[in-house]
């Protein structure tokens, strides 16, 4: 009866929770790498150098990082639905004003105030998934719900290069219409969220009385596991505790690879010489085998109970991808080589999640896991920025992808070294979850 029970809880939430923050993820993500695509003509409208274009694209990773830890406080405080609600509706207002860009400093200060508004919403969702989902299913989950990152640029690619074609609509550049238009979801979104999130299980009025008791007791059961095996509780643990620096190290290689792909794979392929359709159209197809990989390696993870070498081999990979990509020099060997970072990419980023909420929990889950997203976001801000430096000084996007390849070495070699380290250190119920983590 209560294998039944299990199985009917986790479908109904699966089916409530996941397809709806899969499609807030799905706008978030676009709204922040959409100016990818706008750089194919907006740079040269509004006169933004390679360099300049880096930097300004990363600072969104800036004020991500410092708005981080206090947003995701502010979750735990006054629950997911309404700080969800103030995210999306703050983050779509200044989404669409990217629209009004007019040169350098404006651009800066709008990819700024664009991570401030968002800062919150990821590491939110992955604690919000932590309320409802016991952790032997947690991977999946994660791997679902970020799924939705690489279907964003799949399908919000094409979106991006057609609208590009609006130039000259009504005065407008092609790239302002695509800003404008773009927001206009996470500003709807945001009012849905107030009406269909519930913040916890004891809420939940669409389970069962017995489906809600059941789901109630078996997570509140995990918390007590988890502190009577010696998590976490406190802010301070949660932002100090070096497996959570450790952790956020791994997380900003991985940044570094994401976003250099999302800022400045349009540009490298719009250089081949791509339409802008055309380039919406190739840059679509590496996320479709990063789905696919991502779903296939977190199944795997939660099935076999390893997480550290899940996420080394996928580093590894991805920094292999972008050394091959360095070198292509035909579409079809750039693509391929996209193909192999998003993968790696995507793969590594579900396991890599479900090792912190092992050692932490409540505030410190919440600290924790703002702190890991926040200081590992910064690789968002350094690598497409260090590419941008590289590009206006050599012409070519090479030594830069280098650089973000090397970056996702060393984040499958940290990740090793905190296994070792889990291995030789003090025994404790904390380190020996982190090192079957």
């Amino acid at each position: 009866m209560s294998d039944a029970l299990e199985k009917r809880v986790m479908r109904k939430i699966s089916w409530r929770i996941i397809p709806f923050i899969m499609l807030l993820y799905f706008i978030a993500f676009l709204d922040r790498v959409n100016v990818g695509f706008a750089a194919i003509h907006m740079n040269e409208d509004v006169g933004l150098s390679p360099a300049i274009f880096g930097f300004g694209a990363g600072l969104f990773f800036i004020g991500y990082f410092l708005f981080e830890v206090p947003s995701n406080l502010a979750l735990e405080k006054f629950g997911a639905r309404i700080w969800i609600a103030r995210v999306m509706l703050t983050w779509g207002l200044i989404s669409g004003a990217m629209a009004f860009v007019q040169g350098p400093t404006s651009f800066y200060i709008l990819r700024f105030l664009l991570g401030a508004a968002e800062a919150g919403f990821f590491p939110g969702i992955i604690l919000y998934l932590s309320y409802w989902f016991p952790a032997k299913n947690r991977a999946q989950v994660t791997a679902l719900f970020m799924a939705a990152a690489p279907i964003s640029v799949a399908l919000g690619s094409p979106i991006s290069g057609a609208l590009l074609e609006m130039d000259g609509l009504m005065g407008w550049h092609g790239w302002q219409w695509m800003f404008m238009l773009e927001a206009i979801p996470a500003l709807v979104l945001g009012v849905v969220v107030l009406f269909y999130l519930t913040d916890r299980p004891e809420k939940a009025r669409w389970l069962a009385d017995d489906e809600r008791e059941w789901l109630s007791s078996t997570m509140n059961a995990e918390r007590a596991a988890k502190e009577s095996a010696g998590a976490s509780h406190s802010i301070l643990k949660g932002l100090t505790d070096p497996r959570v620096l450790a952790l956020s190290l791994v997380y900003f290689g991985t940044s570094a690879g994401l976003y250099t792909l999302g800022i400045w794979a349009p540009q490298m392929l719009h250089g081949l010489g791509l339409t802008s359709v055309q380039t919406g159209l190739v840059n679509a197809i590496p996320p479709i085998f990063a789905v696919a990989a991502m779903y296939l390696w977190s199944r795997h993870s939660d099935r076999t109970g390893e997480r550290t070498w899940h996420v080394t081999l996928a580093c590894t990979a991805a920094g292999i991808g972008l050394f091959l990509a360095g070198f292509a020099v035909s579409l079809v060997a750039v693509v391929l080589a996209l193909v192999v970072v998003n993968a790696g990419v995507s793969a590594a980023k579900p396991p890599l999640w479900s090792m912190p909420t092992i050692f932490l929990s409540g505030s410190a889950a919440a600290t924790g896991i703002a702190t890991i997203n926040s200081l590992g976001n910064l690789g968002g801000f350094v690598g497409p920025y260090v590419i941008g430096l590289i590009k206006q000084s050599t012409g070519s996007f090479e030594w830069g992808l280098y650089f973000v390849g090397g970056l996702l070495i060393l984040s499958a070699a940290v990740t090793l070294i905190i296994a070792g380290t889990a291995r030789k250190g003090v025994p404790s119920p904390s380190t020996n979850s982190i090192q079957k983590a």
